[in-house]
Order: C-alpha cells, then sequence, then structure tokens
C-alpha cells in the first residue's frame, strides 16, 4: 500500500461557523485568535502530543497540509511549533510543499510573513464570493475589503503557490454574479483556483434553511451553466482543469490533494483528521474534548482494512476526478483484468455520449460534460461493482 509521505494537519478555529460547513470546528469569536487564546493553545500543545507517540514508517514527510477551521489564526509560535514536532518526528523533506488554509481578515502582515519564514510555500485562501451581499448569506466573517487586503498581503511577501477558493450554488447567486467573482479571481493572479460547487449538508444552517431544488438555490440548470461557464473562464485565462473542482497554471498543481486522489497513504492529525495508513483508515473524534481524552487514554487506532472491493470503488471514485484518469493497466495489475471488463461494460453507455473515454492506457471524464455527469456514471459503477 505504500508508505505514508503525506500529512494533513487539522486546526479546528473559526471566529464564527458559516452556514454551509459541516467540518469539525471550534467556534472563538471574532477577538481570539492563537496570541490571545488559552483554547488555542491548549489545542496545539496536544496536537503535538498526537504527533510524538505517532508510528512512524521511515519517509520524510513531502507535503503537509493545515486544514481546517482556520489556520490562519494560529500565532507564528504555535505553527512553528507544530512544525518542530513534524520534523522532530518524521523529518521534512527538503522539497516539501507546505500548504496551509487561510481566510481573509483573520491575518495581517507579520502573521503572513511569518508563516512564510517557517516554510509555508502555499496557501489557499478562502474568498468563496466577491459580493458582499453574497459573503453575508454564506455566513463569511470576512468583507470585500478583506479580501483585497488579504490578495495584497500574499503577494507581497511572495508565497510561490497561491491559491484561492470559490463557492458556486450560493442562494440567490446569479450569473452575472458568478462571472464576476470568476473574473476577480483570475485578476487576483494565483496560481490555482478552487471552485466547489455548494452542497448542503446535514446539520449546517443551510440545511435548516433551504431543501435542496427549491428557491433561493440556483435551480441545476443554473448550477450546470456556473460549472460550464467557470471551466471556460479559467481555461481561457490559461488555467488547467486538472481536477473536477480544480485549476492550476502550468506546474502548479496541489501535491498534497493528489495524494487524495491517488488513493494514496497518509497521516492525519488533530480533531476530526482522517489517516489512510496500510490500507487501513480511521477518523479521530470530532469534538474537542472527546478527541483530548482520546488521547489520554492512549489513542488506540482500531479500524479494519478496507476490503479490496471497497479499494477498487475508492480508485475509481477518486482517479476518475483527475483529468488524467486512472491506468487501466495498472487497474488491471491491482485488481484483476476481469474488473476492468467490468468497468468498461458498465460505462458503454456513456461512451456514446461522450461523458467518458480511453486516451492511450486511460480511462477518463471528459471535460465538462463527463466531470458534470460523474456522479451519475460513479453511481453506475457502484451498482455493478457492488455486486
Amino acid at each position: 500500500m505504500g508508505i505514508p509521505s503525506s500529512a494533513y494537519v487539522h486546526i479546528p478555529f473559526c471566529r464564527r461557523r458559516c452556514f454551509y460547513c459541516d467540518f469539525p470546528v471550534f467556534v472563538v469569536g471574532d477577538r481570539l485568535r492563537g496570541e490571545n487564546s488559552g483554547t488555542i493553545a491548549e489545542y496545539v500543545e496536544v496536537l503535538c502530543q498526537e504527533i510524538r507517540i505517532a508510528p512512524v514508517y521511515g519517509q520524510p514527510l513531502e507535503t503537509i497540509f493545515f486544514g481546517g477551521g482556520t489556520p490562519s489564526l494560529l500565532s507564528t509560535a504555535q505553527l512553528q511549533s507544530i512544525l518542530t514536532t513534524l520534523e522532530q518526528r518524521f523529518s521534512i523533506a527538503s522539497k516539501v510543499e507546505i500548504s496551509m488554509e487561510i481566510d481573509p481578515g483573520t491575518f495581517d502582515f507579520a502573521h503572513i510573513a511569518g508563516y512564510r519564514s517557517l516554510g509555508v510555500n502555499r496557501v489557499s485562501l478562502g474568498v468563496q464570493a466577491f459580493q458582499e451581499e453574497l459573503l453575508k448569506t454564506a455566513g463569511r466573517s470576512h468583507s470585500l475589503v478583506d479580501i483585497f487586503t488579504a490578495i495584497e498581503l500574499i503577494h507581497k511577501v511572495e508565497i510561490p503557490e497561491f491559491s484561492l477558493d470559490l463557492i458556486s450554488g450560493l442562494p440567490h447567486q446569479s450569473l452575472a454574479q458568478w462571472q464576476d467573482s470568476l473574473t476577480q479571481a483570475v485578476a487576483a493572479a494565483p496560481t490555482h483556483i478552487s471552485i466547489y460547487d455548494l452542497t448542503i449538508e446535514p446539520g449546517t444552517a443551510f440545511n435548516r434553511y433551504y431543501k435542496p431544488g427549491d428557491h433561493p438555490l440556483p435551480t441545476d440548470e443554473t448550477t450546470v451553466k456556473m460549472y460550464q461557464l467557470g471551466q471556460k473562464t479559467l481555461t481561457d485565462a490559461g488555467y488547467e482543469h486538472y481536477e473536477i473542482s480544480n485549476y492550476a497554471q502550468a506546474g502548479h498543481q496541489c501535491q498534497h490533494n493528489r495524494v487524495y486522489w491517488q488513493n494514496r497513504p497518509y497521516y492525519g492529525f488533530g480533531m476530526g483528521a482522517a489517516s489512510y495508513i496500510h490500507g487501513k483508515r480511521f477518523t479521530r473524534p470530532r469534538k474537542t474534548q472527546e478527541y483530548y481524552q482520546w488521547l489520554k487514554t492512549g489513542a488506540v487506532i482500531d479500524c479494519e482494512v478496507t476490503p479490496k472491493a471497497d479499494v477498487l470503488l475508492e480508485t475509481l471514485m477518486l482517479g476518475l476526478r483527475l483529468a488524467e484518469g486512472i491506468s487501466l493497466n495498472s487497474l488491471a495489475t491491482n485488481f484483476g483484468n476481469h474488473q476492468v471488463e467490468r468497468i468498461q461494460s458498465c460505462l458503454q453507455p456513456y461512451f456514446a455520449q461522450g461523458w467518458v473515454k480511453i486516451v492511450g492506457d486511460r480511462l477518463r471524464f471528459s471535460d465538462p460534460d463527463g466531470f458534470i455527469f460523474s456522479n451519475v456514471m460513479l453511481a453506475k459503477l457502484f451498482e455493478k461493482l457492488g455486486e
């Protein structure tokens, strides 16, 4: 299954919970951050304890991803403490990609310059929309002014990998607003842009306010047009559409996320974080005190090996998100020629529709139609291969 050389580190703190968010987060309000929050300081200390007792498999870390929550609420000293602990436990490769999710309005020049000095060479800025009214609709804590200030600071400290996140399909969002957000995102000159179509998750505020398909959510027809508009605008601007939701300038793909899409192993640390090691998946407790208690009781990881049939389904579900698709020879080697034949047979109706194709050795979804209807094809694959 391979030796993990990537680590995800979960920083759960947020100023407020966005209306679409179902991630394991802890709300600290607008006045607290790493420098003045005992809660954040305690979490960082416990997180470092978990890293210190983690099993080591001998491979230096080549990618590290700080996700959340809002990792940009950490002080520079707290980030340094976590990175030092990772270095002492695993060692860090000289050309490591260190990514950090950051939100507008949660950092100043001293913070972003400090993160950069510690080795952070990739940031993902959670913009989501370039309209004040949509930011409020989504429950974001930042303003339009905060967005432009954040973009200016990122360019000022010359972080080499700058990714910008947008959300399509928000309540009341029009095609004109979406085009404006895309245009302003390109103007910000990031090396990478991620576009996420809104999903109404159970337990979120949006799930209480809206039902999927109902006004003021955009219609399915409009969300398809948004996807097509995003694909055209960004590819015309020189971004490669390398994954269903992700676009990058040449040489600027997110290496950490490719670990997930290629179903490779990785460490996970922190509240709610997931690991995938030696074919086993494990997710830590999603609430702070339960996570702390889990560590106090020895952090025993008790999980089952993923059955080979499920590994195949995971490989297809993740790998077909990539524009490059999946190697049929690799599938045959790992799962058998009969499974490759079943996969091709199941997808046969969609070849004629132009949603899926084989290029050389690789099975791919087409762009944009194959990506738009990917869930339809994956559902058929899961039904067929699950028999």
